[in-house]
């Protein structure tokens, strides 16, 4: 019974010990709408970046908001912002895609 108890010990240690070095969700998150696709890099709410990209690869003018930031609009096809700042109140990265002087499409976000 006595070596029962330090091999739990020892797990629940161990266990202990894989939490708290498992990173905070750190990753890419993605979405798509029927036109474009926005994708950002972020560490909970520091975005490194972010980009959007056209689904058929045909250029238009794309941009990307979160929070106070707003990119400027550039024409192609795929464009990637640099942020790299935290923003403790915004959970939706989003980005919209303009052609002709239309929005073709808008408000398609990511969840943060």
């Amino acid at each position: 019974m006595h070596a029962l108890k330090k091999i739990t010990t020892v797990l629940a240690a161990l266990a202990l010990g894989l939490v708290a070095a498992a990173p905070a969700q750190a990753g890419v998150s993605t979405h798509c709408g029927t036109y474009i696709c926005v994708m950002t890099a972020h560490h909970n709410r520091f975005v490194q970046d972010i980009t959007v990209r056209t689904k058929d690869g045909l250029p238009g003018k794309l941009r990307s908001y979160w929070g106070n930031f707003h990119s400027p609009e550039v024409t192609a096809a795929s464009h990637r912002w640099k942020v790299g700042y935290e923003q403790a109140g915004s959970k939706l990265v989003c980005g919209g895609l303009e052609r002709d002087g239309r929005s073709i499409e808008d408000g398609v976000c990511v969840s943060i």
